[in-house]
């Protein structure tokens, strides 16, 4: 089954307006410890201005997005220094995976300079390292900020079916129910069939991160915020996060007779550490 790419995203924005992101401060300091006696001024345009107004606008512009910004930015300009690396360090607390830095920098290579994307390179394989705790509460924080949905609460009532940590966020309760679902990097479910004598299964749509859906036979599909997957009843399938990226999507229901639900095995460690 091949995942669409459709504007659902946007659908749901203007269904459930009250779900959009407010702004969130952002607390800056470095200015006045570095600087706050030998220029106030400066440590206060810094801290309160350029970070406590312009960052903390994420309501108008994601804090992941402003990151990635910033970054290409000092690149061009080959200002590959400590507060280039704290901006990598931000952009990768704010969301930005190992697999987006590299293609982000390869990118603006063609456009900023190739040994300046070198330097960049360099300095970003200190951020992004294997061992790298990417599941950090921070992390999932600044995730939250890139979502028009909340991530919930640890979703305890089904951990024993899931590798790794999720959270579980009603949406709609009533009627058809909605629940977003969130999988820190490298969760995902066991393999599962959803049941019913007619009707019944699931649509899952994308609306952050990066992640997986696979039917038993078949070859994994990516998604991505946008793309959708219909679930028929019967049918083996588990879906879950990147290994190096949050995902979240809404969990739909459909209507059926005699629903319920078939958990089995998880899915093979071997065959999910070759997704990418």
């Amino acid at each position: 089954m091949k995942a669409k790419t459709i504007s659902l995203v946007l659908i749901l924005a203007l269904m459930f307006p009250f779900m959009a992101k407010s702004q969130v401060k952002i607390k800056q300091t470095a200015g006045h410890d570095t600087l706050g006696e030998f220029a106030p001024e400066f440590a206060h345009l810094n801290d309160d201005i350029l970070f406590g107004e312009v960052w903390s606008r994420n309501d108008l512009l994601p804090l992941r997005d402003r990151s990635i910004v910033t970054v290409v930015a000092l690149m061009s300009q080959g200002l590959i220094d400590s507060s280039f690396k704290s901006h990598l360090e931000m952009a990768k607390k704010n969301g930005v995976t190992k697999t987006e830095i590299a293609e982000i920098l390869t990118h603006a290579a063609f456009y900023a300079g190739w040994s300046k994307a070198w330097a960049a390179f360099r300095m970003a394989k200190e951020v992004w390292t294997e061992n790298a705790d990417s599941s950090s509460v921070a992390s999932l924080e600044a995730y939250g900020q890139t979502l028009i949905f909340p991530i919930g609460k640890p979703n305890d009532a089904y951990a024993k079916y899931f590798v790794g940590q999720s959270y579980t966020a009603p949406i709609v309760t009533e009627g058809v129910p909605v629940v977003n679902v969130t999988f820190e990097p490298g969760c995902r479910n066991n393999w599962h069939i959803h049941k019913a004598t007619k009707g019944g299964g699931q649509t899952l749509i994308c609306v952050g991160g990066r992640g997986y859906y696979q039917e038993w036979g078949k070859e994994p599909v990516e998604l991505r915020p946008g793309d959708s997957v219909y679930i028929p009843a019967g049918v083996k399938h588990w879906h879950g996060a990147a290994p190096d990226s949050w995902f979240s999507h809404l969990a739909i229901e459909v209507p059926g007779e005699n629903s319920s639900n078939e958990w089995l095995e998880s899915v093979n460690e071997q065959e999910y550490s070759k997704l990418k």
